[in-house]
């Protein structure tokens, strides 16, 4: 664990860190991701003092992954301390993950002192324009240029968080304002309510429940936006009897034990098919991306009822009949009232059919990845935490086979894709869950981005599987390159003793040599206590 020395008391200072970091702990966060830097050190002070743990990465942008699925965990907005320059550039991978899966985050950074910007004299950690690099990552950039202003930023980080879409925010504090004390008026500040639930007009909620009951074939397609409308979202579907396909983002928010769950396979021709055979359809907080969908055309031949928070995702990739701009929950409740009031058309549907034709589809797709992904799903706890990177094991293999009861149960990154997320992301979601059997499943070569976080884990004295599958490099690129008829360059990557890495960071190491043994060593490793790795060769399971 990341202790607090005892060997020389710290002095309590009551500047504008500490009460920046005083409000941040009255919104309810108790830990903090980052590293400490000759810059940030006026928020570091304070930690102790406010009863804050410091989670101390081993890069800035590993910090920002493991406070990314710290927030999905916990609902509140992770929290990463960067010094200035190099520190907060090395945090804008994970800051641009959340922007683009919309996740809460709130990134605090010291920059140049106030009068002294763009002054280019060579002083420790001069950067150009850090601000601006940081507008075009974040929802909110700002450089306080008081402590009101510092405090306001705080406080909107939160509300975006709690009631708007949630997105990272970027606080700046320049070093003389950082340090500088602060009158009582400033130390008082308190978190503000969270404003009501923004509801849609209500001509738009009747014609939408006079569209959806009078549909025979609905189906609900269902993002990240309504990991908050669980239960609503349960009933509408149940009134409908109409079948969810969701997001990776929304994997879960009907438990996929559901008889009416078909999974999160949108990414499959299959799902796509279902979504075009429907005669209506709702879609519930997902701009329903390219990405996730693998590029596919996205076609509704029924009308769309759109629900999400912003106005502007109302005709996103596709073209909504009824609009209904406003939260999910409250929503999707007021709409099961009007449906209950209705004559509603649509029968029970053959989703035990669409699941079985989606499994088909996801096997036949990549056999390997499917059939590996199945056998380490059946040695892992069902209620299990998984973070997951952008690896063929994972898209290809754990979002169909891991059936989860609950958002957030596999922590991923479906749209923004970056490597090196899965293993700092299961720090966080453990540091959130103690109690929680927690794990990564990766790829070799994204693995290999942030295999420096082993040590943090082993620091954090994290009970943390990290279960490497290893297909010899960069395999889906390299399949890209063979499909653009060019001879495989720079993907096939020479490997480390994995088992032996594992235990250079005082983790233990395990290696499957033959394929019956999986399951076992599997299992295994999860019992084991502290840091395990289980190095699993792809080849091994390639006829």
């Amino acid at each position: 664990m990341t202790e607090f020395s005892a060997a020389r008391p710290t002095i309590d200072r009551n500047n504008l860190g500490y009460a920046i970091l005083k409000l941040i702990r009255e919104y309810g966060v108790e830990t903090v991701f980052g590293i400490p830097g000759t810059h940030n050190l006026e928020f570091y002070r304070h930690l102790g003092r406010l009863g804050i743990h410091p989670v101390t990465a081993r890069h800035e942008q590993g910090a920002g992954y493991a406070a990314d699925a710290w927030a999905q965990r916990t609902g509140l907005p992770g929290v990463v301390i960067t010094t200035s320059g190099p520190g907060l550039l090395n945090a804008l991978a994970s800051a641009g993950t959340a922007y683009c899966e919309s996740r809460p985050m709130l990134v605090l950074s010291p920059g140049a002192p106030r009068g002294s910007e763009f002054s280019d004299i060579g002083t420790l950690h001069e950067t150009k324009d850090q601000l601006r690099s940081a507008e075009g990552v974040f929802e909110i950039a700002r450089r306080a240029n008081s402590a009101e202003e510092a405090l306001q930023t705080v406080h909107e980080a939160f509300e975006l968080g709690s009631s708007g879409r949630p997105r990272p925010v970027y606080l700046e504090v320049p070093l003389d304002l950082l340090e500088a004390e602060v009158d009582s008026r400033v130390l008082q500040e308190v978190p503000r309510a969270p404003r009501d639930k923004d509801m849609p007009a209500r001509e738009e909620i009747l014609g939408a429940a006079d569209l959806l009951a009078s549909a025979r074939r609905p189906i609900i397609l269902a993002g990240g936006g309504a990991t908050g409308a669980r239960s609503e979202l349960r009933q509408v579907a149940e009134l409908l009897h109409a079948p969810v396909l969701t997001s990776m983002n929304g994997k879960g928010v009907l438990p996929e034990s559901h008889p009416l769950s078909i999974g999160s396979e949108l990414r499959l021709a299959g799902a796509l098919e279902l979504v075009a055979a429907a005669d209506a359809v709702l879609v519930v907080g997902s701009k329903l991306g390219v990405a996730e969908r693998a590029g596919m055309e996205l076609v509704a031949n029924g009308p769309v009822v759109r629900i999400d928070i912003l106005d502007s995702q109302r005709d996103k990739n596709l073209q909504a009949a009824h609009a209904l701009i406003g939260d999910s929950a409250v929503t999707l409740a007021t709409l099961a009232e009007e449906l209950h009031t209705r004559t509603l058309q649509a029968a029970p549907q053959a989703t035990d059919e669409m699941r079985n034709l989606l499994a088909r589809e996801a096997a036949e797709h990549d056999p390997v990845s499917d059939a590996v992904a199945a056998r380490i799903i059946s040695a892992l706890p069902a209620d299990v935490i998984l973070g997951g990177d952008s690896s063929q094991i994972v898209y290809n293999g754990i979002g169909s086979r891991f059936r989860v009861e609950e958002p957030a149960s596999l922590i991923y990154m479906g749209t923004y894709c970056t490597l090196g997320y899965a293993l700092p992301a299961a720090i966080g979601a453990k540091i959130a869950e103690p109690s929680r059997t927690v794990g990564a499943v990766v790829g070799d070569g994204a693995l290999m981005f942030s295999i420096q976080e082993l040590q943090t884990a082993k620091e954090q004295g994290l009970d943390i599987f990290v279960i490497c599958v290893d297909n010899g490099g960069y395999g889906e690129i390299k399949q890209n390159e063979t499909d653009r008829d060019i001879a495989p360059v720079g993907v096939q990557l020479s490997q480390p003793d994995w088992p032996l890495v594992a235990e250079a960071f005082g983790g233990s190491g395990f290696a499957v040599t033959d394929p019956v043994d999986l399951e076992d060593t599997i299992r295994e490793a999860v019992a084991r206590k502290g840091v395990t790795l289980v190095h699993v060769p792809l080849d091994l399971f390639q006829s």
